[in-house]
C-alpha cells in the first residue's frame, strides 16, 4: 500500500552525511573493500548539471497548487526579503544592464515584482517560475523547486546573496522551515515547527511520523567513492535523490522503501530516468581548497600523525574516503555521544561517519548542528571518547581537518 505523505516539505537532495565517529562496529559481513569510483560520462555530467540546477520533476503542482507559494512570492517576497531567508541569485543570469541597474541602486529590491523579474530570468537559485504576461503585467503562474535550492550558493562576488554558482556547496543561510511556513495552506501549530528550525536546516521525515529533528544541510560534493551518502546510510546517492524528489520536493515520480514505510508510486515517472545523470554530475563536484592563509602548516603535520596515531580517527575515517561505511560499519549514538533522536526514526538507528571532506567550508557540524566550529568538534570527541588531549594536540587537529 502506498504510506499518505503530509503534504509539506522542502527540496534537498540531502546527500551529505552525519559527523560520527568513535569505534568502528561492524554491520555487515565479507571481506571489507573500497568500492572503484564511478568513470564520469560528459555527457551525462553535463545533463545532470541541468536537472541538478534547473528540474523540478513536476514538483510545481505541489508549491503552486497546494501551498500556493506563488501567490505569497507575487504579493510579498520582495528580493530584499528572498535574500534574507537563504535565497541567492545567479548573477551570470542577470543581464549586464540589470546588474549596472543594481549596483546603482536603480532598482527596487522591495518590491516583489523585482522578485518576478528575477524568476522570469531564471537567476533565482533553486526556485524556477513560470512568468507570464497577463493584462501587460509580468505574473508568476506557477512555481517550483530543484535540488540547487538548498545544495547551491553562491560567491557574493556581486553583493551578499548575489554572485556566481557554488554547486554542491550546502545554503548555509537557507531558511527553508520560514519560507514554507509562509504558505496560507500551512497550519499555525506547523508553522511554529518550521520557525524553528533557523537556517540551514531541515527535518526530511517530519511529513513522515510528524516528528522534529532538523539535520544540518551537508553538501552534495566531495562524494566520489562514498558508498552510502545519507546521514543515516539508508543509501546511494541515487537512493537519497529519488526519496527527496518523490517525499520532499514532491516531484512526480516512484520511491519504495519498506524499511521506512514508504512506497510511492507515480505516473509518469519524471524523476527514476534521470538519476543517472543526477548522480555523475554530483559525483563530479570536488571537494574545496581551503582559502590561501588558513593554516598552520606545521601544526598540520602534528595534526595529521595524531588523526592517524594517537587519537585513533583514522579508525572510523578510513582511508581517502575518510569513512568507514564503505565497510558496512554503522555508529550507535551512545558510542560517540550523539543525539540519538533522527536515528531512531531511521532504518538501522544508527549512524554512518562522515567523510570530513570540505570540512571548513560547512560548519555547523554533527547531523545536528550541534558543534559550531571545528574546535567544538574535537572538544566533543575528546570528552566522549576519553582522549584526554592537551590544548596543543587539540589545536593541530583542528589545523589538520581544515586540509580535508
Amino acid at each position: 500500500m502506498r504510506r499518505p505523505l503530509r503534504k509539506f516539505g522542502s527540496a534537498f537532495a540531502l546527500v551529505g552525511a552525519a559527523a560520527a565517529g568513535g569505534l568502528a562496529i561492524s554491520c555487515g559481513s565479507g571481506v571489507p573493500t573500497q568500492p572503484k569510483p564511478e568513470q564520469l560520462d560528459p555527457a551525462l555530467v553535463s545533463a545532470g548539471k541541468d536537472i541538478f540546477r534547473f528540474d523540478t520533476f513536476g514538483d510545481e503542482k505541489y508549491w503552486t497548487d497546494t501551498l500556493r507559494m506563488h501567490e505569497v512570492i507575487q504579493s510579498a517576497v520582495s528580493p530584499a526579503a528572498a535574500l534574507s531567508v537563504g535565497f541567492k541569485v545567479d548573477v551570470d543570469s542577470v543581464p549586464r544592464a540589470v546588474r549596472d541597474a543594481i549596483a546603482a541602486g536603480t532598482v527596487d529590491l522591495a518590491s516583489p515584482a523585482t522578485t518576478v523579474t528575477l524568476l522570469k530570468l531564471n537567476a533565482v537559485v533553486g526556485l524556477k517560475g513560470d512568468v507570464r504576461t497577463i493584462n501587460g503585467r509580468d505574473t508568476l503562474a506557477r512555481v517550483g523547486i530543484t535540488c540547487a535550492l538548498c545544495h547551491s550558493t553562491v560567491d557574493n562576488s556581486f553583493a551578499k546573496g548575489i554572485g556566481h554558482r557554488l554547486d554542491g556547496w550546502p545554503n548555509m543561510d537557507m531558511n527553508a522551515g520560514a519560507i514554507v511556513a509562509l504558505s496560507p495552506a500551512v497550519s499555525p501549530a506547523l508553522k511554529t515547527i518550521l520557525n524553528s528550525w533557523g537556517p540551514g536546516k531541515y527535518d526530511p521525515r517530519i511529513n513522515l511520523d510528524g516528528l522534529s529533528t532538523p539535520l544540518v544541510l551537508p553538501p552534495a560534493y566531495g562524494l566520489a567513492g562514498v558508498d552510502k551518502v545519507t546521514y543515516t546510510a539508508e543509501g546511494s546517492i541515487s537512493y537519497w535523490n529519488a526519496y527527496v524528489a518523490v517525499t520532499q520536493m514532491h516531484g512526480q515520480g516512484s520511491f519504495s522503501d519498506p524499511r521506512i514505510g514508504v512506497n510511492v508510486l507515480q505516473t509518469p515517472d519524471l524523476v527514476t530516468p534521470k538519476l543517472t545523470a543526477l548522480r555523475q554530475y554530483q559525483l563530479s563536484l570536488g571537494t574545496p581548497k581551503p582559502p590561501a592563509g588558513t593554516v598552520d602548516d606545521a601544526a598540520e603535520a602534528r595534526g595529521r600523525a595524531l588523526f592517524n596515531g594517537a587519537a585513533n580517527c583514522a579508525s572510523c575515517h578510513l582511508g581517502t574516503t575518510y569513512t568507514d561505511v564503505n565497510f558496512n560499519r554503522l555508529h550507535a549514538p551512545s558510542e560517540t555521544g550523539m543525539d540519538p533522536r533522527y536515528a531512531a526514526r531511521t532504518a538501522d538507528k544508527a549512524y554512518r561517519t562522515t567523510p570530513l571532506r570540505g570540512l571548513l567550508q560547512h560548519a555547523p557540524y554533527f547531523h545536528d548542528g550541534s558543534a559550531a566550529t571545528l574546535a567544538a568538534v574535537v572538544d566533543h570527541y575528546d570528552g566522549a571518547l576519553s582522549l584526554r588531549l592537551s590544548s596543543q594536540q587539540k589545536h593541530d587537529l583542528v589545523e589538520y581537518l581544515k586540509t580535508l
